[in-house]
């Protein structure tokens, strides 16, 4: 199976909103959650979902699924304290619907809705040729690294320099794995699943992702994204005949 597990676990402290998680914000009347999960529902290569949801909402992230016909989900459970707890969570429930010595999994935040069908089927395709797949995007501008002073301390060539988006993508046994690895060692502040799997010693692969592929945690990411959804629907910039 190839198993999506979407992370929808966070409050959203930096976006400002004090009574609705981000993800659950609407964007063109309907939540940012739906516009994720439609992507992997609409997916012919996707044969299941999970969410990892803010414990509050599950009653009303079920409802949503109801409501938008989100058939291919097949678990909605408590995310966590942070982000890797949300995701272990996630992936236990995959292990639970699934086989865990065969199944690829799509590791993905439920507010990053402007991925594409290609992101989807060629993360599938680097897991079965390599094991892994980091979505990234090129890097446009300058990149510094700081020392704890916030004194410049390397300028990396960017050429050479991605940043890493998502899906980010692996076969379930390689990166629940890492996960009790990781719960074992007690370290708990892996900041996403690239950095996990980069810690155990895992070569991960990338595959190119659009450049639009942003994640929601600010405002002004908020109107960044309905804007590129406004163009989307206008098709000013995706390509149409003329």
């Amino acid at each position: 199976m190839r198993i999506a597990v979407i992370f929808a676990g966070g409050v959203g402290s930096r976006m400002h909103s004090k009574a609705t998680p981000k993800q659950f914000l609407k964007l063109h009347d309907k939540p940012i959650i739906v516009h994720t999960l439609e992507l992997f529902q609409d997916s012919p290569k996707i044969d299941a979902i999970i969410v990892a949801c803010v414990a509050n909402y599950i009653g009303y992230m079920s409802k949503l699924v109801r409501e938008y016909n989100l058939n291919k989900v097949q678990k909605i459970v408590p995310g966590g304290k942070s982000g890797q707890e949300s995701i272990y969570n996630g992936l236990k429930a995959a292990e639970e619907v699934g086989d865990r010595d065969e199944d690829i999994v799509l590791i993905h935040d439920g507010v990053r809705p402007l991925i594409t069908e290609k992101t989807i089927e060629d993360n599938i395709k680097s897991v079965e040729k390599h094991g892994s797949a980091i979505t990234s995007v090129k890097a446009k501008e300058t990149i510094l690294l700081v020392d704890q002073d916030e004194a410049i301390a390397d300028v990396p060539n960017r050429a050479q320099a991605r940043l890493a988006r998502a899906p980010q993508s692996f076969y379930l046994e390689d990166i629940l794995a890492a996960h009790e690895k990781a719960i074992s060692e007690n370290k708990l502040d892996f900041i996403d699943s690239c950095s996990m799997m980069t810690h155990y010693g895992h070569k991960l692969y990338l595959v190119d992702g659009p450049q639009e592929n942003i994640k929601i945690t600010t405002p002004d990411d908020f109107y960044t994204m309905r804007a590129l959804l406004d163009a989307r629907e206008d098709a000013q910039i995706y390509g149409l005949d003329d």
